[in-house]
């Protein structure tokens, strides 16, 4: 696990403020995340060969849903930047209730494909395969919350 660690903290190093040009940043993060993230489970899954072949298509289903929930998560935090210098009380609880909203998507999102692999690969691939994506999601969380400023 230590390997992960290091793999992306050199993915999420070069960041950028809050202010700059968002859109490139998130596609530049994207780009890079999913080549560290494959090469990331390629490592840390332990795959047979049989394994392999069932577990890989449902990663690519989960990494399809899984960029629709991300993809609303870029849209709030657009919508907070936008707000930012003028955010109201009202807003505020908006984007709060959101964010809570995408967290239990992601979680359930994670919950659906983990059962998924577990039933079709195996429950302890499943069960790999949720500690090895909750430890990146992580981590990007950890990059994403350093680059958004507190509320004022």
């Amino acid at each position: 696990m230590k390997r992960i660690l290091i793999v992306l903290a050199l993915l999420i190093v070069p960041a950028m403020s809050f202010a700059d040009d968002l859109d490139k940043y998130v596609e530049l993060m994207r780009s890079d995340l999913r080549t560290t993230k494959t090469a990331v489970l390629t490592e840390y899954m332990h795959l047979s060969e049989a394994d392999g072949t069932k577990f890989w298509p449902i990663q690519r289903e989960y990494e399809t849903e899984l960029a629709k929930v991300q993809d609303k998560r870029i849209a709030m935090i657009k919508d907070y930047a936008a707000s930012y210098d003028s955010l109201t009380n009202a807003k505020a609880n908006t984007l709060m209730a959101e964010s809570f909203k995408l967290v239990e998507a992601r979680t359930t999102l994670l919950k659906k494909y983990s059962g998924k692999i577990a039933k079709e690969v195996s429950p302890k691939i499943g069960v790999r395969f949720a500690q090895v994506e909750g430890f990146i999601q992580s981590l990007v969380d950890v990059q994403v919350r350093g680059e958004v400023p507190l509320a004022k």
